[in-house]
């Protein structure tokens, strides 16, 4: 989804900054989801809603340094405004993938590609 979703490269934070400012969270918490594949989309919407629910949840716990990354790219809309060259209609809850920022879930936990799952993850402070 290359330049395709406002949380995608290039729109994304390039490695640099975000290898900056993901090294100043302390700890994260990654999770994982069991979906499935024939109701992929809306269930990762679902994904997305949560992890930006707990992000909430975070801040709300007196820790406003919580970042919510998303698995993959944005799909809060059933339809992507950005897609055609419109404005995100919800610029304030998009939030980058976990790989656009350059971490590598492989290195944080054995992938078996048999299974019907996302990962999310929460940076805290």
């Amino acid at each position: 989804m290359y330049g395709k979703r406002p949380g995608c490269p290039p729109h994304a934070p390039d490695w640099r900054e975000a290898r900056e400012w993901v090294s100043r969270f302390r700890s994260a918490l990654l999770i994982k989801f069991e979906v499935n594949m024939e109701n992929f989309e809306e269930e990762k919407r679902e994904v997305l809603l949560y992890l930006l629910q707990k992000e909430g949840e975070f801040f709300r716990e007196g820790k406003p340094y919580a970042m919510a990354l998303f698995p993959g790219s944005c799909n809060l809309c059933d339809d992507c405004p950005f897609e055609r060259g419109e404005t995100c209609r919800l610029p304030t809850k998009v939030r980058p993938s976990i790989d656009a920022v350059g971490i590598e879930l492989a290195s944080l936990v054995e992938l078996d590609f048999s299974e019907s799952v996302l990962y999310g993850m929460v940076l805290v402070e």
